[in-house]
C-alpha cells in the first residue's frame, strides 16, 4: 500500500494536465453538475442522485426517520469536509508539502426550536460551524500556515457557506387529474 506523499505526486501530475487542458481549451473547461433528489414513499428516505451514484439520506428515529443515513446538516458538514480534504491534497500537490496523513473533522449546531417564537435568534439553519484540519507533516510552520491559507481561499464549498449566494427555486407541478389542488 502506498503512502499518502506517493499519491500526492501522482495527484500533482493529474492537477497539472487538468490545467494544461484547460489552458488549452477555456472555453470547454467549465464544469456543470448537478444532483437529483427523490422522496421514497411510506419511509420519506431522500435518494440523492450524483452521476452513477445514490447516497441515502433520513432522518433519525425521534423526527420520524428510520435513521438508514445521515441527516441533510450532516451531509453538509461532510461535503464541507470532503471538500475541505480534497483541496488539501491538491494544495499539497501543487506546493509540494510533504503529508504523512489528512484528516478533517466538522462540528456545527442545530435547535429544534429555532426560529419558533421565542427561539427566533436561534438560526435555523446549521451554525457554530467549525473545522479542525488534523495533519501529520515535517514541513516548517510557515509552511504550514500558508497551506492552511491556500485551502482556505481556493475551496468552494468553504467559500460558498462563507460568502453564500442567491439560489433561484421554482415549483413545478405535475398534476394526477384535473382535480388536483395545491
Amino acid at each position: 500500500m502506498g503512502t499518502l506523499n506517493e499519491y500526492l505526486q501522482q495527484k500533482r501530475e493529474a492537477l497539472l494536465e487538468r490545467r494544461a487542458n484547460a489552458e488549452r481549451q477555456p472555453d470547454q473547461a467549465r464544469s456543470v453538475f448537478s444532483a437529483k433528489v427523490r422522496a421514497a414513499g411510506r419511509s420519506g428516505v431522500r435518494e440523492i442522485r450524483i452521476r452513477d451514484f445514490q447516497v441515502i439520506s433520513d432522518s433519525p428515529p425521534d423526527f420520524a426517520g428510520y435513521n438508514l443515513g445521515p441527516s441533510s446538516p450532516e451531509l453538509q458538514l461532510g461535503v464541507l469536509g470532503s471538500c475541505l480534504t480534497h483541496i488539501a491534497l491538491i494544495q499539497a500537490a501543487e506546493r509540494q508539502v510533504s503529508l504523512h496523513s489528512l484528516e478533517v473533522e466538522v462540528t456545527g449546531e442545530m435547535h429544534p426550536l429555532a426560529g419558533r417564537p421565542g427561539y427566533e435568534h436561534i438560526p435555523i439553519h446549521p451554525h457554530n460551524i467549525q473545522y479542525k484540519l488534523i495533519i501529520q507533516s515535517d514541513e516548517s510552520e510557515e509552511t504550514l500556515r500558508a497551506f492552511h491559507q491556500a485551502i482556505e481561499q481556493v475551496c468552494p464549498i468553504f467559500n460558498l457557506l462563507r460568502n453564500p449566494q442567491q439560489i433561484e427555486g421554482q415549483l413545478v407541478v405535475n398534476r394526477l387529474s384535473s382535480e388536483s389542488v395545491l
